[in-house]
């Protein structure tokens, strides 16, 4: 272990460099390192995500390959095609542990290849090899192939689909088949980089500092969660399971979040994925004991023969709810179709719906759409446009393959309005912020964009005696435990994002820590000391969380962010909740105000532009960040606040 692997795709070498002790006790590993990563080897601010001087990176946890309890994540950081922005995006699988198997902690790719290539590591063996009989095949396709060619089943395999390939701003990196690093358009990237895969072979081992203290803290982990009920529940009908209750409080966001509720979700729930026969097993992530992955097939009608794994809450919400078609037999095909060509399901679906928006509003016409009746709950539509995009095929595919953003600035009368997107670009993910004020706040905030994996602030629902807990424990009071208050969301906020930043940080799932909460801030910190010998305590662990958080901060207050960036989309701040016991609720931009100015201050942020102070970046640690900040004049002082 302990070693970043360096990939320069423009001179075809590679190098190793160390990973030392000082870089893990600041960011701990994955998501952290990755951050310190890109903020050092992207040196001009402004740079288009698309040019060689943007670096990919893979990240995994000094917990990957342990005995950990559910630490089979890893994180891709880059700056996103979606936003042009700071972008780290998630996935599970094996990959990661395979990785570190053979021996490395880190990927870092610099330049761009002239030609298609996939790297090839077999633990100390790391090859540059040529992809041109590899490119233009799907997932699945490049997954089998690579896998014959280096003659072993049992390698692990990170690629990007023809999406990638073409450049789509929401294209992903797809591992092991079905996981994904979805959001913001990692994949993109590396098409632009020509790299097709990253096959994996590790026989090593992960090297463990305390093996007895890490088996001690990490048994009663594994127990408590095979206990939990939030865990036991995301075993039984993984994400989608929360669609009835997602619709029995009127948050479905149907038909592009213009209606909140319907009277039967049955058919696109988790419960009937399992009831109805689609779920042919459950799967997990490396070193997991929840199970949440679904692999389902479609037997009889005009989809025979589909088969995927995910069909998470996101599918369901987007391909169901989001488009108006209320059949899992639909969801089970656009998932497949958008696994297998690597595009980003929740972008995708968003682009879609966006544009049958449009389409019955008149802002496009026939003439538009290639010929297409787009309007909601047409499946066929759905269909014939993924692909498309995937190929930037014909008018819609390229225009829609650009993302809402801009395919709203190319079409104009106000489509914008319904984009579902805030300043940053990227679609938000499906919660109603008007009726959820943590969320609301966080998907503000969020440096990648508006969506909820950042930080999960499903505590203030208050829905277990846990979360009822850990609210009485960040405001003082049970009762501030509902999705309606504004009052203490930016603590609720606040200390989601440091646990959720410290828990990706070491490689967990944050489905431990958010959601069912058998992980916390001190046995993070036991398992990470017992793991690297670096003492750690809980608050140590928190404040490296919010390290990491504030290092992303920095990185796109240097690309020339700021207070205008932290909103909402139009809808969610202008058209009030339309039916339903919150009828009436928004996040009015003077609610918002208010919540932010709370939130930097408890931060230590400047309220007037969001920008970090030099007295906290010191405080953190982030002393050479603070130092080129200074050179761009975006660095604020608290004692000049003070005094102004």
């Amino acid at each position: 272990m302990m070693q970043i692997l360096h990939i320069n795709l423009t001179k075809g070498k590679v190098f190793k460099e160390t990973l030392s002790d000082e870089l893990r006790a600041r960011f701990l590993g994955d998501r952290g390192i990755n951050a310190k990563l890109l903020w050092d080897f992207i040196k001009r601010p402004g740079i288009d995500c698309f040019d060689p001087a943007n670096v990919l990176i893979f990240g995994t946890g000094p917990l990957t390959g342990t005995i950990a309890p559910c630490c089979g994540k890893s994180s891709v950081t880059c700056k996103g095609a979606e936003t042009n922005l700071y972008l780290k995006t998630n996935m599970g699988g094996h990959w990661s542990a395979e990785l570190r198997f053979a021996g490395y902690d880190h990927l870092v790719f610099h330049g761009a290849s002239e030609k298609p290539v996939y790297l090839w590591i077999d633990d100390e063996t790391v090859e540059i090899r040529d992809a041109e009989d590899i490119w233009g095949k799907n997932v699945r396709d490049t997954d089998r192939v690579l896998k014959e060619e280096l003659g072993d089943e049992n390698i692990r395999v990170a690629c990007i689909g023809p999406g990638g390939e073409n450049l789509v701003r929401f294209a992903c990196v797809m591992c092991d088949v079905y996981h994904s690093a979805s959001r913001g358009g990692a994949g993109a990237v590396m098409g632009s980089k020509k790299l097709k895969a990253i096959a994996v072979r590790g026989t090593g081992e992960v090297s463990v500092k305390d093996t007895d203290k890490l088996y001690e803290v990490a048994f009663p982990i594994i127990e408590a969660l095979a206990k939990d009920r939030a865990a036991r529940h995301l075993y039984l009908y993984g994400t989608s399971g929360s669609m009835p209750a997602k619709n029995e409080v009127y948050s479905m966001a149907v038909r592009n979040w213009t209606v909140p509720h319907v009277e039967d979700a049955y058919p696109i729930t988790g419960q009937y994925l399992v009831e109805g026969g689609y779920l042919i097993r459950r799967g997990a992530c490396f070193g997991c004991n929840i199970g949440c992955f679904r692999y389902a097939v479609i037997n009889s009608g005009p989809y025979a023969g589909t088969y995927t794994g995910g069909l998470q809450l996101v599918a369901f919400s987007t391909f169901g709810a989001g488009i108006d078609t209320f059949d899992a037999e639909v969801v089970i095909k656009a998932n497949d179709l958008c696994d297998m060509l690597g595009l980003d399901e929740a972008s995708t679906a968003h682009a879609i719906e966006w544009a049958m928006e449009c389409y019955e509003r008149g802002v496009l016409t026939k003439e538009d759409t290639d010929g297409i009746d787009l309007r909601f709950g047409n499946v066929d539509a759905i269909m014939d446009i993924i692909p498309k995009i995937a190929y930037r095929k014909d008018k819609l595919g390229s225009l829609l393959a650009e993302g809402v953003q801009r395919a709203a600035k190319t079409v104009g009368k106000d489509s914008w309005k319904w984009t579902m997107c805030n300043s940053k670009g990227l679609p938000m993910t499906r919660a109603d912020v008007r009726v959820s004020k943590a969320y609301a706040l966080a998907f503000a905030v969020n440096p990648r964009g508006a969506d909820h994996l950042h930080t999960e602030t499903i505590a203030e629902w208050g829905m277990t005696p846990e979360a009822l807990d850990l609210i009485e424990k960040l405001t003082g009071d049970k009762r501030w435990a509902s999705p309606i208050y504004t009052e203490y969301r930016p603590e609720i906020v606040r200390w989601h994002e440091d646990c959720y930043a410290a828990t990706e940080a070491l490689g967990l799932c944050v489905f431990t820590s958010t959601n069912s909460y058998c992980v916390n801030p001190k046995n993070m910190a036991e398992m990470f000391s017992a793991t690297t010998g670096i003492d750690f305590i809980e608050n140590e662990i928190m404040l490296a969380g919010r390290r990491i958080l504030t290092l992303e901060k920095c990185f796109n207050v240097r690309e020339g962010a700021d207070r205008k960036l932290d909103d909402l989309p139009w809808r969610m701040m202008h058209e009030p909740m339309p039916s339903g016991p919150r009828k009436g609720m928004m996040n009015s931009p003077d609610e918002l105000d208010k919540m932010l100015d709370k939130y930097y201050t408890l931060h230590g942020w400047d309220p007037k532009s969001s920008w970090p102070y030099e007295e906290t970046l010191d405080m953190l640690g982030l002393h050479d960040i603070a130092e080129e900040l200074k050179k761009t004049r975006k660095l604020p002082t608290l004692k000049k606040a003070m005094n102004s």
